[in-house]
């Protein structure tokens, strides 16, 4: 295990100096108590990101349920839709398999052959 221990008090660039992620992480903690506004985050979407966690850290009990609800509420259409997607796959794949089946039981295939070739039970395909 390796350990690297930084001494923010002997970072001394300033904001328009730092030239990497890293200093930029470095310059954002060192001076997190004193800034106003989030620096950098027109150059990099990560300064956006750790600027909106900030925001939402900052926001009243109130207002923290209210958006902790429409995350919930979120998250839930996402899952609803997946599930949609989901069975609307299966269901599609469901159709196939009963169209190629009647079409082989047309041709004359042995029920046993189609039920190996679609992974499908004999009893359904009988039931065609």
């Amino acid at each position: 295990m390796r350990l690297i221990f930084l001494q923010l008090p002997y970072f001394r660039k300033a904001e328009d100096e730092c030239e990497t992620d890293f200093e930029r992480w470095i310059y954002v903690l060192k001076n997190m108590d004193k800034l106003q506004r989030m620096p950098f985050k027109l150059r990099k979407a990560v300064f956006q990101r750790l600027e909106d966690i900030v925001d939402i850290a900052s926001l009243s009990k109130e207002d923290r349920i209210k958006y902790d609800e429409s995350i919930k509420v979120y998250r839930d259409n996402l899952v609803t839709e997946a599930y949609a997607w989901e069975q609307g796959f299966e269901e599609g794949r469901r159709e196939v398999r009963t169209n190629a089946a009647c079409s082989l039981k047309e041709l004359g295939y042995s029920t046993e052959r189609i039920a190996d070739c679609l992974g499908i039970t004999p009893e359904e395909i009988e039931e065609l």
